[in-house]
């Protein structure tokens, strides 16, 4: 179990450092050309659109080859190896090179997503269903306070290089990258080494009929099915906060420092918050859980567009600290649920497709919605549509099963 939780630890830097933080910070700045900083944010849209696209495509199908060949564990080494590359990578991209910098980032973004699709279908094989709720929240919670921990040290280089050795912030910021891609590799190796994983479902050789008829099987699936398309929905606004926040509070004009600390603040408070939550759902059951995290998310969403200070944005952080994680874990656990153990790999293949696929959508429409306004915030509000609709369909989701 705690081999599991370690990778968790390992690859939360990358999803911290460099999707939330840096590389929005990066592009804005030194890898800027000079354009307008709402071209900026549709660059980023389109980077992140591009990744999860890929991975919408090709995560189902390596998830039931995985499953087929006994091999998620083997497999999600190989992807930590593409994106650790990628992500050390990063610090040679030099000033201007937007392009090669956000080429980068989509091989190492891919990279995380599938690693993290193969990452969750392990969780059936290490603990049973009784203890789904706490395990997959208490790997959020390690992931984000040992998130954390490194990117304070990331802060503390950004504020003062010359203290570390470093010339510019910027050649602080490279030394970030090569950190998070060392911490992701050496904190996967517990997984590489320990976590078991069930025997393979089928024969070997049993191409795409196998994910075909895991498809057919989800769709009969009544609860599942329903599941997936709420998930769909409010996830792709959960996501898309995580990857634009700094975007947005570059555009109401925070500094960098104030950014990085609000975003310290908000893994600090998810990692008591996310266990929390996987305690609330031994009582009340994870689909209840989730909504409560989805009531806070709308309320901050509708918040966003009249917040343009430092306090107010530190204000969103920590009420995004509060439920980020419980509504992570337990959508993660409570889609556990619903799937058999020998085809795992498929099923959250499925499950991390739909939600990567739901992510395309969300960083366009902010991206789109800001081009044509010309306003960041009218971007970020545009997101309570899918709050509001995958909250809806999640609260018809009663049955016994799903709690």
């Amino acid at each position: 179990m705690w081999s599991w939780v370690a990778y968790d630890w390992a690859n939360s830097a990358f999803a911290l450092t460099v999707m939330t933080s840096f590389v929005p910070l990066m592009l804005a700045g030194y890898w800027n050309d000079g354009a307008d900083s709402s071209v900026g944010t549709f660059r980023l849209g389109v980077a992140n659109a591009l990744a999860s696209l890929l991975v919408a495509v090709l995560v189902p199908v390596l998830g039931a080859a995985a499953d087929r060949r006994g091999r998620r564990r083997r497999w999600l080494v190989m992807v930590t190896w593409l994106g650790v590359t990628a992500t050390a990578a990063l610090a040679f991209a030099s000033q201007g090179q937007w392009q090669r910098a956000l080429g980068l980032y989509v091989v190492a973004a891919f990279a995380f997503a599938v690693a993290n699709a193969l990452y969750d279908a392990l969780l059936v094989d290490v603990v049973p269903t009784r203890h789904l709720d706490r395990v997959s929240a208490l790997g959020f919670g390690c992931g984000y306070i040992g998130s954390a921990l490194l990117f304070g040290a990331h802060v503390a280089m950004l504020n003062d290089p010359a203290a570390f050795g470093f010339a510019s912030a910027e050649a602080a910021s490279g030394a970030a990258f090569i950190s998070v891609a060392v911490w992701w590799l050496v904190f996967s190796v517990p997984l590489a080494l320990w976590v078991p994983e069930s025997p393979p479902a089928v024969p070997d050789g049993a191409g795409a009929q196998g994910m075909l008829a895991t498809l057919r099987r989800i769709r009969a699936d009544r609860l599942a099915f329903r599941f997936l398309v709420a998930y769909w929905l409010y996830i792709d606004a959960v996501y898309t906060i995580i990857k634009m926040a700094v975007d947005y509070g570059i555009a109401i004009g925070l500094s960098p420092r104030d950014l990085v600390a609000a975003i310290l603040v908000t893994n600090v408070i998810a990692f008591p918050a996310a266990i929390a939550f996987g305690r609330l759902a031994q009582s009340v059951g994870p689909r209840i859980g989730v909504l409560a995290g989805l009531v806070v998310y709308i309320g901050a969403t509708v918040a966003a567009p009249f917040i343009d200070t430092a306090a107010g944005f530190y204000a969103l952080a920590v009420a995004v600290g509060l439920v980020q994680g419980g509504v992570q874990s337990l959508s993660r656990s409570l889609f556990a649920r619903l799937v058999p153990v020998s085809h795992s790999g498929e099923y959250f293949g499925f499950y991390n497709m739909v939600g990567k696929f739901a992510a395309i959508l969300g960083p366009l429409l902010t991206g789109l919605v800001t081009l044509a306004t010309g306003s960041q915030r009218f971007g970020i509000l545009s997101l309570i549509l899918l709050f509001v609709a995958g909250a809806w369909l999640l609260f018809s989701l009663r049955e016994a099963r799903a709690d």
